[in-house]
C-alpha cells in the first residue's frame, strides 16, 4: 500500500538512509559501552561499571526507536552486523583497549558519542526540508543523550 504521510519517497529515502547510518553508529557505540561494561577493571571499576550499564541500557532502548521510524518511513530498517558494518562510521576499537586501561575506555566512549552526535546532525537537513517533525525530534532527543555522555565521560578525564 503506497504510504501518503505529507512526504515524497525520495524525502522518506534519504531520512531513512541517514537514519541507518544512525542506527549502525548507535549499535556500534551500544556494543563498545557493553564490552567496556564486562571487561572493566582496576580502581575505577565499580564507577565506570555501573556507569557504562546505565548508558548501554539507554542506548539499547534507542535502537528500538531509531529502526522503528526507518520501518514507520516504509524503509527495511539494516540489523545485521555486515550491515552495519558497511554504515558504521564509528571505530571498532574495544578489542584494542586493554581491561585495566579505564582512560582508553573513556577517552573511546568520549569518541564515539561524539561520532553519534555528527551523524545525528547529518540527517536533520533532510528531515527538516521534508518537514519531518518526528524525525527532527528523535534526532534531537538522541543528541542531548549523546552530547551529555561525552561531556560526562570527558570529565573523568580532566
Amino acid at each position: 500500500m503506497k504510504i501518503d504521510i505529507g512526504m515524497s519517497d525520495k524525502q522518506r529515502r534519504k531520512i531513512a538512509e541517514g537514519l541507518s547510518r544512525l542506527l549502525a553508529d548507535s549499535y556500534g557505540l551500544y556494543l563498545k559501552t557493553h564490552n567496556f561494561h564486562w571487561n572493566i577493571t582496576g580502581p575505577m571499576f565499580n564507577t565506570l561499571h555501573l556507569m557504562f550499564e546505565t548508558q548501554y541500557t539507554e542506548q539499547w532502548t534507542a535502537l528500538d526507536q531509531i529502526a522503528e521510524r526507518i520501518r514507520a518511513l516504509g524503509h527495511r530498517a539494516p540489523g545485521s552486523y555486515g550491515e552495519f558494518a558497511k554504515l558504521a562510521s564509528i571505530e571498532d576499537d574495544a578489542h584494542t583497549i586493554e581491561p585495566s586501561d579505564w582512560k582508553g575506555m573513556v577517552k573511546a566512549l568520549v569518541l564515539g558519542n561524539e561520532t553519534v552526535c555528527r551523524t545525528a546532525r547529518e540527517v536533520f537537513g533532510a528531515a527538516d526540508e521534508a518537514g519531518d517533525q518526528p524525525s527532527a525530534d528523535l534526532l534531537t532527543q538522541r543528541l542531548q543523550v549523546h552530547e551529555k555522555y561525552a561531556w560526562m565521560l570527558r570529565s573523568l578525564l580532566e
